[in-house]
């Protein structure tokens, strides 16, 4: 199996991709542990702030979490990602440029898409499993259903404004690869250091997914 298909593949078993926003990387292996206790080894690092590249670098240097990089626009931010020890990378949009790089590089790349040409595109450039953002404003569960219908193999990763609420009309998808949400990683319990909470929020996320919860 291909390094892409085994990071595409663990990310599908875990069902849940923690979307974080790392201010200061001295946070990083905080957030890392955090993760692993609370049974979602599993981090999606945005590359909107200074920390991030430093913070990816933590992360993977641990080797217990697959770290990937979102928020990703350009090919420099490709390189960079990659180099920090990326695994995957994810980006908002779709762009022929990322996907290449990220093809030369031998990463998986999560391009958003929320409409059929753009679903297309992307399955010219070899990409079938797609992050679809911001699923809340762009008609939801309903919406990725309807957009899947006509594209058979083509899975996504929905992201933005989902929740303990709503996280189980996306998950009963069967076009639903993961779901990316932040819920889970807030940035101010991040930021003040406050991983028992991070873990137990990230705990509580894993057994809502799984349909454990108490």
């Amino acid at each position: 199996m291909s390094q892409v298909n085994e990071v595409m593949e663990r990310l599908g078993a875990h069902r849940l991709v923690p979307v974080v926003v790392l201010d200061d990387a001295a946070d990083a292996d905080g957030l890392a542990r955090a993760l692993v206790a609370g049974g979602l080894p599993v981090a999606e690092v945005t590359f909107r702030t200074p920390a991030a590249e430093e913070s990816i670098k933590i992360i993977a240097a641990r080797g217990d979490v697959i770290v990937g990089a979102g928020t990703v626009l350009t090919v420099d931010q490709v390189d960079r990602a990659v180099a920090a020890g990326a695994s995957y990378v994810v980006s908002p949009g779709l762009s022929r440029a990322v996907i290449e790089r990220c093809g030369e590089h031998g990463v998986a790349v999560l391009p958003g898409a929320v409409t059929a040409t753009e679903v297309q595109a992307a399955l010219e450039l070899g990409v079938s499993t797609l992050k679809f953002f911001p699923a809340g404003t762009s008609g939801g569960a309903k919406a990725i259903a309807a957009l899947a219908a006509p594209f058979g193999g083509v899975s996504f990763v929905p992201t933005g404004g989902i929740g303990r609420a709503n996280l189980h009309e996306y998950l009963a998808l069967p076009c639903v690869h993961a779901v990316g949400g932040s819920w889970m990683v807030p940035r101010d319990l991040v930021s003040t250091g406050r991983f028992e909470k991070v873990a137990a929020l990230v705990a509580e996320a894993v057994a809502l997914a799984t349909g454990k919860e108490a």
